[in-house]
């Protein structure tokens, strides 16, 4: 196919990504940095330490979890005078910590959340935001009160050929009317994990009973806690898990808030290792837009790719645009194919870029200083949260969701 990508349009996305790295030059210096805590420090709270540390612009001076292995490690992997605490509510006390990453355990995102927006500290916060919608009222609610600044961890918002395929195309109305927009990720291992060996019995330094959070207690459950996205009650399977990265995506681009309904299909086809969840799922959300949007996410082809497959297609009345979120064998980040019925626009593309915490974490931490939104900010992590809470509600009661008014957001006072 022959894509337009001139030097003008690659150089046009690499200053897309050096105007985002740019953003926070005005930063203060070192001895006004912004403190920072880290609540939860499994593999993507060490993750986005990593790349705090990366970024700059911070000091990150205390870390959290309830495993002190865990805590260790993050520790270490920081260096310097960090502290280290068990319960994030001591963490949260400190006059010197400014603001805080959560990358906790996805059934506890809402009560940790709500803790540090009430003790004052602007929040980071993991997708998904919340599991349930009377929780992302409450953060709204606790996020407005105490006037902090939420950005949620879906950072495909910030990334340069999301960003640019979004202003190429969508803005631009190269689409014309958009009707259907198919999204999937298939072949995520995230969702096959299992226990190491010598788990069965409770390591000493894990605080078992402060991991199950809000949960009844149940006994020591070593697949629930190297595992737990495949479990409803801890991790929401692969819809609230991984649907709502390209979800939120599509919410972004077409200004997309309220499903009028949802239905659901799959089942747990092959890995019967005591998962609650769906190893194969499809959801339909429809829109009072005139929009439907699909998603489809499996589990069976694991291994046989180099990556997933992951991406978004958008089908409108004047062509196509598909956005990438591996790259696998494809040199774009997103394609535009258009109806040459409908238009004399020829086919675009764009460079691809890895999907990197970098520019949404500026973006956090320039937030922070300026008291702006954010671009993935309470409001929009709450409707999107909610939309795979009726996805995955259709699968399980096998039944049409439709949209409930008390889940909406209340305008600001």
């Amino acid at each position: 196919m022959a894509f337009e990508v001139s030097r003008r349009n690659f150089l046009k996305a690499t200053g897309t990504a050096a105007s985002v790295a740019g953003s926070v030059r005005s930063m203060p210096g070192a001895n006004d940095r912004i403190g920072i805590g880290i609540i939860g420090t499994g593999g993507r709270g060490k993750y986005l330490a990593r790349r705090l540390k990366e970024v700059g612009g911070n000091q990150i001076l205390a870390v959290c979890d309830v495993y002190d292995v865990r805590r260790d490690e993050a520790a270490g992997l920081i260096g310097g005078s960090v502290r280290t605490y068990v319960d994030h509510r001591e963490l949260l006390e400190r006059k010197d910590i400014d603001a805080v990453v959560i990358a906790t355990l996805d059934n506890t995102h809402a009560p940790v959340t709500i803790d540090a927006l009430n003790a004052g500290k602007d929040v980071y916060i993991e997708k998904p935001m919340v599991h349930k919608p009377q929780d992302g009222l409450a953060v709204v609610s606790a996020a407005r009160a105490n006037r902090r600044i939420v950005q949620v961890g879906v950072n495909q918002r910030s990334g340069p050929h999301y960003v640019e395929a979004k202003q190429r195309i969508i803005d631009a109305g190269m689409l014309g009317h958009i009707g259907l927009v198919r999204t999937w990720i298939d072949g995520n291992s995230g969702y096959t994990f299992a226990a190491p060996p010598g788990m069965e019995k409770k390591p000493d330094g894990l605080d078992w009973d402060r991991y199950l959070g809000p949960l009844p207690h149940i006994p020591w459950d070593p697949d629930r806690y190297f595992s737990p996205f495949k479990y409803w009650d801890l991790g929401g399977g692969q819809v609230m898990g991984i649907m709502i990265h390209m979800l939120d995506n599509v919410h972004w681009y077409l200004g997309l808030e309220k499903p009028i309904a949802a239905v659901a299909a799959g089942g747990i086809y092959h890995f019967d290792d005591g998962r609650d969840t769906p190893d194969v799922i499809t959801v339909t959300l429809e829109y009072p837009q005139k929009v439907a949007v699909t998603w489809e996410s499996e589990i069976l082809v694991t291994g046989i790719r180099e990556f997933p497959t992951a991406g978004m297609e958008f089908h409108g009345t004047k062509g196509v645009l598909t956005v990438y979120r591996e790259r696998g064998q494809n040199l774009f980040g997103y394609t535009f194919l258009p109806n040459p019925k409908q238009t004399s626009a020829g086919q675009m593309a764009g460079p691809f870029y890895p999907t990197e915490a970098d520019p949404h974490l500026r973006n956090w931490l320039e937030c922070i200083r300026s008291r702006q939104k954010p671009v993935a900010d309470e409001v929009s992590g709450h409707y999107s949260a909610v939309a795979c809470y009726m996805g995955n509600l259709a699968w399980r009661n096998k039944t049409r969701i439709e949209w409930n008014s008390a889940w909406e957001v209340p305008a600001p006072a």
